[in-house]
């Protein structure tokens, strides 16, 4: 993650629209340009991300307005910021929580686990402790640390919105000791009282329904980017970027938020659960 992958896929698309405006073919902007196609592509695709002098090169080449054009360079410039991430870059390997961190909307179901975004400091211990059982104590730390600043930089900015669904199985899991549940459940009653934060509950005796094949996300970006769904298992990651593929994990959520208790109902069952924990 030495760059930001969601400006260099923005950057990347605009710089294709630019150029289809003017009706010249990859090779021929490339010629123009003095470059090779393939470091033309290379931009457009997202592969590796331009120096602010290229992408100003190109805005002269397509006669481009300078508002346009000051805009696609500052955007390449704001590629390479650091974003708080990568302090964390030995714990957060992938781009996800990039994505995560540049979206609008957070949408997640999660049915063994309370979401990571809503775990406690000693929820977060012991759920990582079983999931990486030879950690030495100081790497133990460090992942619980990464997992509270994701937390701490997602949720207390509130500026993107949150939408979590969980099956009541997670909440009636018993992670730790009676009091780490205790307080898992009362943190999350705290922050759904947040109003960019929407908590639903999925109850057991539902039965079968669309979202027994796992947990997964989907990811909004406005109108400026399109969708994105992620999916994690101990095989790997998996993103989900074909439109057709995101409005099914879209109509999923749908239909899982729908058989979900409303807001209010959850929080009357978290608080029931709170204290028989």
């Amino acid at each position: 993650m030495k760059h930001s992958t969601v400006r260099l896929r923005r950057l990347s698309r605009e710089l294709r629209t630019l150029r289809a405006t003017t009706g010249l073919t990859t090779e021929a902007a490339a010629e123009q340009l003095g470059w090779s196609r393939s470091k033309l592509n290379r931009f457009e695709t997202g592969k590796i991300a331009p120096a602010t002098e290229d992408v100003a090169a190109i805005c002269h080449l397509y006669c481009v307005d300078q508002a346009t054009a000051d805009a696609a360079v500052q955007l390449a410039r704001e590629v390479t910021r650091r974003g708080w991430w990568t302090a964390y870059s030995d714990v957060f390997t992938g781009s996800y929580i990039e994505f995560e961190a540049e979206a609008i909307v957070v949408r997640k179901w999660e049915p063994l686990v309370v979401p990571g975004l809503l775990q406690s400091e000693d929820y977060a211990r012991e759920i990582i402790r079983a999931a990486w059982p030879n950690l030495t104590s100081t790497e133990l730390d460090r992942r619980v640390d990464a997992r509270m600043a994701r937390k701490i930089n997602l949720l207390g900015s509130k500026t993107s919105v949150l939408h979590v669904l969980m099956d009541e199985g997670a909440l009636n899991r018993p992670i730790g000791t009676p009091g780490i549940m205790a307080d898992q459940l009362g943190d999350i009653l705290r922050i759904m009282d947040w109003p960019n934060i929407t908590v639903q509950v999925l109850p057991l005796a539902n039965g079968a329904h669309t979202g027994l094949e796992g947990a997964f996300s989907v990811l909004g970006f406005g109108d400026e980017d399109p969708d994105i769904g992620y999916a994690e298992c101990p095989a790997g990651e998996v993103y989900v970027e074909a439109a057709d593929q995101v409005r099914r994990l879209m109509l999923m959520f749908e239909r899982l938020a729908g058989a979900c208790l409303s807001p209010q109902e959850s929080a009357t069952r978290i608080a029931a659960m709170r204290s028989n924990a």
